[in-house]
C-alpha cells in the first residue's frame, strides 16, 4: 500500500551504493541471487530461535531486493532480472514463514501454514494478472519500471517486511501477528482478483 510513496525516497538512498556496486562490475542479477541466498540464512537461525540474527538476513535480503533494482537502472534492466528477482522474492517469504513453523512446530503449525495458503492467494493473483497484462498490452502507471505489471493492495513489499519484523522483535506473539497479517493478506488477494477480472472483463480480445 504504502510502496508507491516510499520508492521515490529509496531510489535516492541506493543510488550511491548502487553507483558503487557498478564501478566494480557487480550486475543486478548477482546482487539478487546474493541477496537471497543471504536471506535463506534466516531460515537456520529462525529455526534456532535466534530472531536477532535472523532479523539482520530479513534485512539485509530486503536491502538487496532494492539495491537490484537500483543497479539495474544504472545499466539495464532485463525481463529476465525481473523474473529472477519475483521468483525468488517469493521463495524467500515463504521460506521465512517456515522458519517460524519450525521454531516451534507445535504452536506456530497452524498460523504459518495459513500464511503460507495466505502468500499463495496474492501470489497467483499478483503473477496471473502479471501475464495477462502483458500480453493484452496494459499499461502499469503506478509501477513503470517493474518488469512486471504490478498489482498493488494493502499489503505489498513494504507491509511484509513490517509484518517479518514485527514476527522477529515479538516471537512470542507471531501466531497473532500471523493471523493478522493473513487476514490483511486476504484482503488484497481478494481485491486484486476482483479489480483484475473486471479490467481483464473490460479488455477487448
Amino acid at each position: 500500500m504504502l510502496d508507491p510513496l516510499l520508492t521515490p525516497i529509496t531510489r535516492k538512498v541506493l543510488d550511491y551504493p548502487a553507483r558503487w556496486l557498478v564501478k566494480r562490475q557487480v550486475s543486478a542479477d548477482q546482487v539478487t541471487v546474493a541477496g537471497f541466498l543471504v536471506g535463506l540464512l534466516a531460515v537456520p537461525a529462525l529455526a534456532a530461535q535466534a530472531y536477532e540474527v535472523a532479523l539482520v538476513f530479513i534485512l539485509l535480503n530486503r536491502l538487496a531486493d532494492g539495491l537490484d533494482g537500483a543497479v539495474a537502472r544504472r545499466t539495464s534492466a532485463t525481463d529476465a532480472g525481473g523474473f529472477l528477482d519475483i521468483v525468488l522474492d517469493f521463495i524467500f517469504y515463504s521460506a521465512v514463514v517456515f522458519g517460524f513453523l519450525l521454531a516451534s512446530p507445535f504452536e506456530h503449525a497452524l498460523p504459518a501454514g495459513l500464511l503460507l495458503v495466505t502468500f499463495m492467494g496474492t501470489g497467483a493473483s499478483f503473477l496471473a494478472f502479471a501475464v495477462i497484462a502483458a500480453k493484452r498490452g496494459i499499461e502499469n502507471p503506478r509501477y513503470p519500471n517493474k518488469s512486471l505489471h504490478y498489482m498493488g493492495g494493502l499489503t505489498e513489499g513494504f507491509e511484509t517486511i513490517v509484518a517479518f519484523v514485527a514476527f522477529c522483535v515479538w516471537p512470542e506473539h507471531f501466531e497473532m501477528l500471523a493471523l493478522i497479517f493473513a487476514a490483511a493478506c486476504w484482503i488484497t488477494a481478494i481485491t486484486r482478483i476482483v479489480v483484475g477480472y473486471r479490467t481483464l472483463s473490460e479488455v477487448k480480445s
